[in-house]
């Protein structure tokens, strides 16, 4: 994969008020090249609507992560969550991105970066430690030039300190359901694969599919796709090499070599 392209730092920004905003992803204005919508390196807040399917899946994901008692609650942090970035970001901010492309259904699409609020603080490090969102997502070397697989132990870290300190959606997690809800996920996905083996199997020889046409009910036919990831990996096309897939949230090594195997880039 080639390597990342260089972070720049935009200072003086500000949040633009907009109903799309969320905890992990909001517009902002920078002072020379008008308005974009950033979202979070390393973390993921709760959603706050469950308007398509895929907003659905994650909710469902979230609630399970958090072991929390019902998806409302989930989507009840994610509003807290939002009203918790809009609070820290009432004067300007500094931004630093590659601008890269971080996919979206929204018009403008979006770009990661790394948020410091106007104190210095990292924003996507704070909503982890207040326990109103987890580590997950896109990951890449920090503005201060850490690895990022080091960044994401220190957030790791973090967010299993917010879990003990029982804050933000922690407060409401119950261990045992928290257990459960995820072992109903990964048998979700264990049977979602075998679906798919089963449908791959039966319709072979077909052609595999191509990552970067291919509709959102064929992706979910590849080993690892569910909604979520096959939607992420709608919002981020095209495609040059299957690398470029490492960008998609969710998507590591390990789903990567299974892709290369079933489907194909043009």
């Amino acid at each position: 994969m080639p390597p990342a392209l260089a972070l720049q730092e935009i200072g003086g920004c500000t949040l633009v008020d907009n109903a799309g905003n969320d905890g992990d992803s909001f517009r902002v204005r920078t002072p020379e090249d008008g308005e974009h919508v950033a979202r979070l390196y390393y973390v993921d807040c709760p959603e706050t609507t469950v308007g398509t399917p895929a907003d659905a899946a994650r909710v469902r994901d979230q609630t399970a992560w958090f072991g929390l008692p019902s998806h409302a609650e989930t989507v009840a942090f994610g509003r807290q969550a939002a009203a918790r970035t809009r609070a820290l970001l009432p004067e300007p901010f500094t931004i630093h991105t590659s601008f890269a492309a971080a996919g979206g259904r929204g018009r403008d699409g979006r770009i990661y970066a790394f948020v410091v609020t106007a104190d210095g603080r990292d924003l996507a490090e704070i909503l982890v430690k207040e326990g109103l969102a987890r580590v997950f997502g896109v990951r890449r070397e920090t503005p201060a030039g850490v690895h990022r697989d080091e960044a994401v132990e220190r957030l790791r870290d973090l967010e299993l300190a917010a879990a003990l300190e029982r804050r933000g959606a922690w407060s409401r997690s119950d261990p045992e359901r928290l257990v459960a809800l995820r072992a109903e996920e990964r048998a979700a996905a264990l049977q979602l694969q075998g679906v798919r083996a089963e449908v791959r199997a039966a319709s072979a020889p077909v052609e595999p599919p191509d990552l970067n046409t291919a509709s959102l009910e064929e992706l979910m036919l590849l080993p690892g796709i569910g909604a979520v990831r096959a939607q992420a990996i709608i919002d981020k096309r095209p495609y040059r090499q299957f690398d470029d897939l490492l960008q998609v949230d969710g998507i590591g090594r390990v789903t990567l070599e299974m892709l290369r195997e079933q489907a194909r880039l043009k």
